[in-house]
């Protein structure tokens, strides 16, 4: 059963986050590889791994000085896993996570093509669609 952990960028599986985020992410609409890690340093980063193998990662940027207010972005699963709730473990983690660290609303800039799964695990659809990346998005947010 595949686990999630928190990591920070000294770890060894930062690396490999950043390598599934550019396969799943950013390559297939051609932004260039790291063309998307300006919160990195600023971010939380929960993974998902198999039997040590990293397969999926999720990042929750905070979005106020007091912490109340944070972001969910650059969700990447391995290909491989999709479909089969690493997604959902990742944002059951993520939200568990700002639940303690005491976060009150949880905002999501979603493929639009997605909102049904966010929709499935509580987020509400703000707003009309907008184009990010050159993709159909939609403002979504999760009090918590």
């Amino acid at each position: 059963m595949p686990k999630v952990v928190q990591i920070n960028m000294d770890s060894p599986l930062y690396q490999k986050e950043r390598e599934l985020r550019n396969k799943v992410l950013l390559r297939p609409i051609g932004i260039p590889d790291f063309g998307w890690e300006m919160n990195d340093s600023k971010s939380w980063h929960f993974v998902a791994l198999e039997q040590g193998k990293l397969i999926g990662c999720v990042l929750l940027l905070p979005l106020d000085i007091k912490n109340k207010k944070g972001q969910l972005m650059q969700m990447a699963v391995e290909h491989t896993w999709q479909g089969k709730g690493i997604g959902k473990l990742l944002v059951g983690s993520l939200l568990s996570f700002a639940r303690k660290a005491g976060l009150e609303e949880i905002e999501i800039h979603s493929r639009a093509e997605v909102t049904s799964f966010y929709e499935q695990l509580g987020f509400q659809t703000i707003g009309e669609e907008f184009k990010e990346v050159g993709i159909k998005h939609r403002y979504m947010s999760l009090q918590l």
